[in-house]
């Protein structure tokens, strides 16, 4: 169980009401950071949100000699790589399990310095996220990787070259993986089956503005030519269109009405069409969405995640939420990470009804269905929620445990609320600016 410093109370039943902004992306931001380490000049990032993720990556940096400080508008960081250095290992250590950024440190420490120690990884426990497809990949392009008892030891004897990659899935992090290892690699490299997340194509906007030639194919495939130096870059990082969707999903549940200021309908399109069919109204405009509930009944829905441009499985836990307020039956199939349901649990000791299934529940095959995975749920709602004891899983789990809690009749007390800091700047401040009542164990209510 968690310290009381890691706990919060909510006093549920009120329906969230006001305007939060959303920063840069989580699933962009840290990895923009990562490729200064690449450039032989200072990079200026923008839009930089303050969540955990990039508080690791900023100490991971500074350990390798990168001069990391605030530039001259809020949520702006210089990065300075002028001084590339190796990093004692007890410190690189120190920081394993808070984060998977380091694999992501792989290429561009090869380049700069010829070799790489990366400890062990953390994350959340969502599913099988292996990181040998991440070795596979460096040794194509001519690493040498050791395993030790702290970790991985990476060499490049010589400069690393090129190659033919194709991925068995579109994964994210894979793509990250080959972007930031072949911009400096001797020759092409052609990567088959990649992920095209709005990130991803803002990952290749900050190398490009490096130096580097990429482009995209409407295929899913990706040409780097590598290049013998880069420079740096000045980059506004896109909003986060995960927390966005997040709020808006806690607008539905609640009954309430939050305007997001930062939020893209270009990044959130199959999510808008979706918030729509559930009977969730939208307003669009040049500096943010607003979400709310018009009244009435929602809809139940059949929903399948998917790899961009279909619906985002960071989507999928918080508008979960707001299913169970649906009159009907709806059908969740996940396809993405095999244990992404397991947060439903909770939700029924909340009073939802849900059911799990190993069957796929969709109109589309995918890479569980004929494995032991809880991977597809039925949603029967609606159902009325009552505060619970909640333990929080991972990131967007333990997000959608606050938007039950604050759903839900009476009070709930949600632990490990530190995880959500990982991906939502200031999240407690943002409640407090909706209405929501929240409180820390011992103090008043916020």
């Amino acid at each position: 169980m968690t310290g009381t410093d890691d706990v919060l109370l909510v006093h549920g039943g009120t329906p969230l009401e006001g305007e939060i902004r959303v920063r840069g992306a989580k699933n962009l931001v840290p990895k923009a950071m990562v490729a200064a380490l690449l450039g032989s000049e200072p990079s200026r990032l923008r839009n930089v949100p303050d969540i955990r993720d990039v508080r690791v990556v900023r100490g991971l940096l500074q350990l390798h000699g990168v001069t990391v400080r605030p530039g001259e508008e809020p949520g702006e960081l210089v990065l300075d790589p002028t001084h590339v250095e190796s990093a004692n290992v007890a410190d690189i250590d120190a920081h394993a399990g808070s984060s998977r950024i380091p694999i992501l440190f792989c290429g561009p420490l090869l380049h700069r310095l010829g070799h790489a120690f990366i400890p062990g990884l953390g994350g959340c426990d969502i599913g099988g996220r292996p990181i040998d497809f991440h070795f596979d990949v460096l040794r194509q392009f001519g690493a040498t990787i050791e395993k030790r008892a702290d970790g991985q030891y990476l060499e490049a004897p010589q400069r690393l070259r090129g190659t033919k990659i194709r991925l068995p899935y579109p994964s994210v992090g894979s793509t990250e993986q080959v972007l930031l290892t072949a911009v400096l690699a001797e020759g092409v490299t052609e990567l088959s089956n990649a992920a095209v997340e709005p990130e991803i194509e803002d990952l290749i906007c900050v190398l490009q503005k490096m130096g580097a030639i990429i482009s995209m194919d409407t295929d899913r495939t990706i040409r780097i030519t590598g290049v013998d130096k880069l420079g740096g870059y000045t980059h506004r990082a896109l909003p986060d269109r995960l927390e966005a969707a997040s709020w808006a999903s806690a607008a539905l549940a609640t009954e309430g009405n939050i305007y997001v200021r930062g939020a893209q309908q270009r990044s959130m399109m199959t999510f808008l069409n979706t918030f729509r069919k559930v009977g969730g109204a939208f307003e669009i405009d040049d500096e943010g969405i607003r979400f709310w509930h018009p009244g009435g009944a929602l809809n139940a829905i059949a929903l399948e995640t998917d790899v961009h441009p279909g619906f985002q499985t960071d989507w999928q836990q918080p508008l979960v939420v707001a299913l169970t307020q649906a009159a009907g039956l709806s059908i969740v199939h996940e396809t993405v990470y095999e244990s992404r349901l397991g947060f439903t649990s909770a939700l029924n000791q909340m009073g939802a009804h849900i059911q799990l299934y190993r069957e796929c529940l969709g109109g589309s095959d995918c890479r569980f269905g004929q494995r032991n995975f809880l991977h597809s749920a039925v949603v029967s709602g609606p159902t009325k929620l009552q505060g619970a004891d909640l333990v929080i899983p991972d990131l967007r789990g333990g997000f959608s445990y606050l938007i039950a809690a604050l759903a839900a009749q009476g009070t709930s007390r949600v632990h490990g609320i530190d995880l959500i800091n990982r991906g939502y700047e200031n999240f407690m401040e943002k409640l407090v600016e909706l209405g929501a009542k929240v409180e820390l164990p011992g103090s008043a209510i916020v």
